[in-house]
């Protein structure tokens, strides 16, 4: 008999484990670069060439999103346009970009909401919002994309989106440093990275299980415990 409670206290742990990972992996993936999908099937659905996804110029857009925080308007309009020194001077160097593989920045996008949208309404509410926005997403001269979002903690806003788009060669432009690694940004996300959109909600996660496990799991181990 205490074989058998034995054997059912560790089918109840390795339930346990499970659901953590299950817990922990969840909403953990990087928005921007689901972005950079959506961008991707909009222009071959127009067979138009897909977009390389680069992670300077990702970070690049990081930046530029970070620097037009507190431009979201109150009906989610955003008119923020940074100084061109900025980006030689100030964004290509917090990432870590090698300055002489800068390459061209072809175009823009950027739109905010005062609520977190995931990538498809962020597609469509946030960046797509007229005929000027959508032809630029299908100009045939971009080579390279990079998406970077930024804005607090999830479920408080404001956030901001921002595409940016090159026409330089592939492979050879804001080339990161350190072997492609760059500088580890503190806030936010961007494309080309593998890094979750937000180190908080990695945080809140953790908390989220951690609230998760003494509610459920470990109740459920102190009945069977008592009964060994």
């Amino acid at each position: 008999m205490v074989v058998k409670k034995l054997c059912c206290l560790q089918w109840i742990i390795l339930c346990c484990l499970l659901l953590a990972a299950l817990v922990c992996s969840k909403n953990h993936g990087n928005a921007a670069n689901d972005l950079i999908e959506i961008i991707n099937k909009n222009r071959t659905d127009k067979k138009l060439s897909r977009l390389s996804n680069s992670r300077g110029l990702g970070c690049i857009a990081l930046q530029y999103a970070e620097e037009c925080k507190g431009n979201c308007t109150d009906n989610n309009t955003i008119h923020c346009q940074p100084p061109e020194d900025d980006f030689t001077e100030v964004f290509a160097p917090n990432c870590g970009v090698e300055l002489p593989t800068f390459g061209t920045i072809s175009g823009y996008i950027l739109g905010c909401q005062k609520k977190y949208l995931d990538p498809p309404e962020a597609f469509s509410h946030a960046l797509i919002q007229d005929r000027k926005t959508l032809s630029l997403l299908k100009n045939r001269s971009h080579t390279e994309v990079g998406v970077g979002i930024t804005g607090s903690h999830k479920h408080k806003g404001p956030y901001i989106w921002c595409v940016l788009f090159s026409n330089s060669q592939t492979n050879t432009t804001f080339v990161l440093e350190d072997l492609g690694k760059g500088i580890e940004q503190k806030s936010g996300c961007y494309s080309g990275s593998s890094i979750p959109c937000s180190r908080g909600h990695k945080n809140t996660d953790l908390f989220s299980n951690i609230w998760i496990l003494f509610l459920y799991i470990f109740p459920l181990l102190n009945f069977h415990l008592r009964f060994l």
